[in-house]
């Protein structure tokens, strides 16, 4: 289960920011999980728990945001949103795609601080 290092680099990342702001209390992680990213949300929500058991980040969240496959298609010249990960094909023209443009996301992008 690599969720579990996952949760746990996250909680050091946070930890990180909480020592640059002098000791400033985290009361929540945001997260960017895309559908490509090889994760599982819930997986990792789980392993949340233990990775911030016994550091500063105890009692925190861990707020993910899913973000879908987008992809762009050449035949319409537009990005497109897949309707699922098995099939690369564009929903519109239903021609197929490969280039990814969102999905792989494994990102941090905000914390919620208490100074």
């Amino acid at each position: 289960m690599h969720e579990l290092s996952i949760a746990m680099s996250i909680v050091e990342l946070a930890e990180e920011e909480s020592v640059r702001r002098g000791g400033a209390q985290i009361n929540a992680v945001h997260l960017k999980l895309g559908a490509l990213s090889g994760v599982v949300s819930e997986a990792l929500l789980s392993s949340w728990e233990m990775a911030s058991y016994d550091t500063e980040l105890r009692g925190s969240r861990l707020v993910i945001e899913k973000v879908p496959v987008v992809v762009y298609c050449p035949a319409c010249d537009a990005p497109r949103t897949l309707e699922s990960i098995q099939h690369f094909i564009c929903p519109v023209c239903k021609n197929m795609v490969s280039q990814v443009i969102e999905g792989r996301e494994l990102q941090v992008f905000a914390m919620e601080i208490l100074e």
